[in-house]
């Protein structure tokens, strides 16, 4: 409330009396400023004011009279003639008066600080910021107590709330995975084939583990991760549903680099398997409905494999090997049946 009577008074033309300011405050101000009080809370917070000696009331209770006549109480007494004139930094306006650079706050403005669970220490490190700030403003203010009380309260908040996120927000682990609703919301909800899903997993994990970052989100991120892919995906598919075999001069069409940019793979490490894949599949002669659905899952998978995210193979000898060509290749390019 004294923030914002300092901002009404701010706007009033005051009338002087004992040497002190005098400004009126009724009812039609009281929506205007202060729309969300009632005039019992007006009534008691004033009260409360006038107790701690920082407000002065000459009218009677605001739920009988529906007037605040109100001064700060700030002593308005003429400069003594033998007195050296202050500057027009110092001089007080309407009741007002800049904060000076040795300025501190009270032992009242830090116990009610402290009332909100706020350290005192931490109130006392926003204390220089808070001085340059409205000494380069150059404003002047009725209770510097009351708007440093803000600045602190505020300060606090946002704090809190960044402690918050921090201890909320989780690093990409090796071994995450997508909640059940997650993946029921890709696969139910979307229709999205749960092998797709799942072929996305690796890919993203090693996108976010190198990125560093931490989110409270990972699951809302993976199902825009996937939604994107399959819908780019399901543009490659070909609409024939004749299989073929893989003609002699076939190139992945643009749409596939397009999937594999969303999924984040060097499509430079994607040109490299190319050779292999066309040479495996002229040489089996085996025919296929798409020949870019078929080249994209290779690529995921040896994407993956090729930065250790997917399960270690063991070798003939028994012992746990990270080889990207962890299985053959018939088996990599065969066990794919979901995709017709």
């Amino acid at each position: 409330m004294l923030s914002v009577l300092n901002d009404f008074a701010s706007h009033q033309s005051p009338k002087q009396s004992g040497n002190y300011h005098w400004y009126s405050f009724d009812h039609h101000s009281a929506g205007q400023w202060l729309p969300f009080w009632t005039a019992h809370d007006i009534q008691r917070i004033s009260k409360n004011l006038v107790d701690k000696g920082i407000l002065l009331l000459q009218s009677a209770p605001f739920q009988q009279s529906g007037q605040l006549h109100f001064a700060f109480n700030e002593t308005q007494q003429d400069t003594p003639a033998t007195a050296i004139t202050p500057s027009a930094h110092n001089t007080p306006v309407h009741g007002k008066h800049r904060i000076p650079p040795n300025w501190q706050p009270s032992d009242d403005v830090l116990a009610q600080i402290a009332q909100r669970n706020i350290p005192r220490t931490f109130a006392m490190e926003q204390l220089p910021e808070f001085i340059t700030y409205w000494r380069e403003r150059d404003e002047p203010a009725h209770s510097w107590g009351a708007k440093f009380q803000k600045q602190v309260i505020h300060a606090w908040r946002n704090n809190q709330t960044m402690q918050h996120r921090r201890e909320t927000s989780d690093a990409m682990s090796s071994n995450w995975r997508p909640s059940e609703d997650a993946i029921e919301v890709l696969t139910v909800h979307a229709g999205i084939n749960p092998q797709f899903v799942e072929d996305a997993i690796p890919e993203f994990v090693l996108y976010w583990q190198e990125r560093g970052e931490s989110s409270r989100t990972w699951n809302s991120k993976f199902i825009q991760h996937v939604r994107r892919q399959w819908n780019r995906y399901t543009a490659t598919v070909e609409n024939e549903t004749v299989p073929k075999p893989l003609p002699d001069n076939w190139r992945p069409g643009d749409d596939v680099y397009d999937v594999l940019r969303l999924a984040n793979i060097d499509l430079q490490f994607a040109k490299q398997l190319l050779p292999e894949f066309i040479l495996y599949w002229q040489e089996t002669k085996q025919v296929n409905t798409s020949w870019n659905t078929k080249f994209l899952q290779h690529v995921k998978y040896h994407w993956a494999k090729s930065h250790n995210q997917s399960t270690q193979m063991s070798n003939q000898h028994g012992e746990a090997t990270h080889n990207t060509r962890g299985r053959s290749l018939s088996d990599d390019l065969s066990d794919r049946s979901w995709a017709y």
